[in-house]
């Protein structure tokens, strides 16, 4: 039964942009940097009488993300000043873009995109709650930061997960950002409200500090539940920002929802103005000619060569994808294709789970050379083993580097095609089941199987099972 209630969810999703200086001065932008207030200067500190300075590759990044989401490119834009006071913001404002951003409309897996614009980020609140003190680390003060905003349109805390996983995968692909969310370089605040259907509800919360996709996906579950159960209980709902708590497994307060008229926007005058057309290399035909296959072309790709649509995706979403490219290269023949993307997907996969806790879109490396995973390929491909004895062969390469076609030579796995042999194998598994070989020649199909296993086993593996199955019929026929 579908509920009378509807969820409405957008995103705000920040990522910290790959360059070499922050947004306004020529401090160093490190995230890896572990020492505090160490890539400082007087601009980022906010110091009196200093004056910010555009970075110029991070208008390059917002205008090429603005490309790939097919959305439409400013050619007139400024910067803002947002008006707040918090501690890790040392001007009592930020500098950020509101009524002329970089990029407007677009869209990602079918979700619209409002608009994407660039802004700096905040100083780092460190707690600690041994001493009850909180320090501010600058570090991370007036690094660029790109925001995007979605439409208010997806209805599904899974849709919601799904539409920030691509945008990671975008921005990674890119190269604008390496928007890894467990150092803060991607920060997702997702804006829920629940009504019933053909209904707005005006009184959406925004949930904020989601340090991972599957705290956003709990936090946006949590709160359709909530405030369903609030609307059933006649509760009014109140506009406010939430937070999420993790040991609880449950949003909390922290204050009410600001509109803009409370950051009292309006343009920096230390900020010029920029016309985009008037800048060089900023034009939309050179943006265009520097975006690589994105994502949801590979997948398309990779699918029709005929890879499931499953293993597509993770290849476009994982190192995997890069070896496979690899583990192809120069190949034509689509056996050999399809052979290869479902070791991939499947053993090798399994493989490294067994030697690596990580998620696999996490390993930095795949533990097999594509040159070795291409001669076990070729080896089954020919024929030349058993996909039994290529599972083998693919995890003792893994795990002590030797060549696939020696493991095989050391341990006899190359199948056995000579006729002789295996006649010879065929009749002394018939003498030692002679129940099964009456099962056989009574029509039973069950009974092939078992003999092919049989000769198998004596074989160690190493029989042709095509062959050895072929060559029982034979026999059977002239017994």
């Amino acid at each position: 039964m579908m509920s009378e209630y509807v969820p409405t969810i957008g995103l705000e999703i920040h990522a910290e942009l790959k360059t070499q200086t922050k947004m306004f001065c020529d401090s160093k932008n490190d995230p890896d940097e572990k020492r505090p207030n160490v890539n400082v200067c007087p601009i980022c500190l906010a110091h009196p009488g200093t004056l910010p300075v555009i970075n110029r590759e991070a208008v390059r990044h917002v205008l090429r993300v603005g490309v790939a989401l097919g959305s439409k490119l400013a050619d007139y834009t400024e910067f803002d000043r947002k008006n707040y006071f918090y501690p890790d913001l040392p001007k009592g404002y930020q500098i950020s873009q509101f009524e002329y951003p970089l990029v407007s409309g677009g869209e990602l897996r079918g979700v619209a995109i409002t608009r994407v614009h660039l802004e700096e980020d905040t100083a780092s609140s460190i707690h600690d709650e041994a001493t009850s003190s909180t320090t501010i680390d600058f570090n991370r003060s007036g690094v660029p930061l790109m925001e995007l905003v979605t439409e208010p349109v997806m209805q599904s805390a899974r849709e919601a997960g799904a539409f920030a996983r691509e945008l990671q995968l975008l921005l990674r692909t890119l190269g604008a950002s390496d928007a890894n969310m467990e150092k803060g370089e991607m920060r997702v605040e997702a804006n829920v409200s629940v009504a019933k259907k053909g209904e707005r509800s005006a009184a959406y919360v925004e949930i904020k500090n989601l340090n991972s996709f599957r705290a956003m996906e709990k936090a946006i579950q949590y709160e359709i539940q909530r405030q369903t159960k609030m609307i059933e209980a006649g509760e009014v709902l109140v506009k406010q920002t939430l937070g999420w708590d993790e040991n609880k497994q449950a949003t909390f307060p922290q204050r009410t929802k600001e509109g803009s008229a409370d950051y009292r926007y309006f343009p920096d005058p230390d900020l010029p103005s920029l016309k985009i057309s008037e800048i060089e290399d900023l034009d939309r035909d050179r943006l265009v000619s520097s975006i690589p296959e994105l994502p949801q072309v590979r997948r398309e790709r990779y699918i029709a060569l005929g890879v499931r649509a499953e293993d597509a995706d993770s290849f476009a979403s994982t190192p995997l994808g890069a070896f496979f490219e690899e583990v192809l290269a120069g190949e034509n023949d689509a056996s050999k294709i399809l052979l290869a993307a479902n070791y991939i997907a499947n053993d090798l996969v399994n493989n490294i789970r067994d030697t690596d806790a990580r998620d696999t879109e996490e390993i930095a490396e795949i533990p097999i050379s594509a040159r070795d995973f291409k001669d076990i390929i070729d080896l089954i491909a020919s024929e030349r083993i058993s996909s039994r004895s290529a599972k083998d062969i693919l995890a003792e390469t893994i795990l002590t580097k030797k060549a696939p076609l020696s493991i095989a030579e050391e341990r006899q796995l190359f199948q056995v095609s000579d006729n002789s042999l295996i006649d010879a194998t065929i009749e002394t598994v018939f003498s030692e089941n002679p129940a099964a070989l009456q099962d056989l020649v009574s029509g039973k199909g069950a009974a092939l199987e078992y003999l092919v296993g049989q000769c198998m086993k004596i074989l160690r593996g190493a029989g042709n099972p095509a062959i050895i199955r072929e060559r029982i019929k034979v026999k059977v026929v002239q017994k």
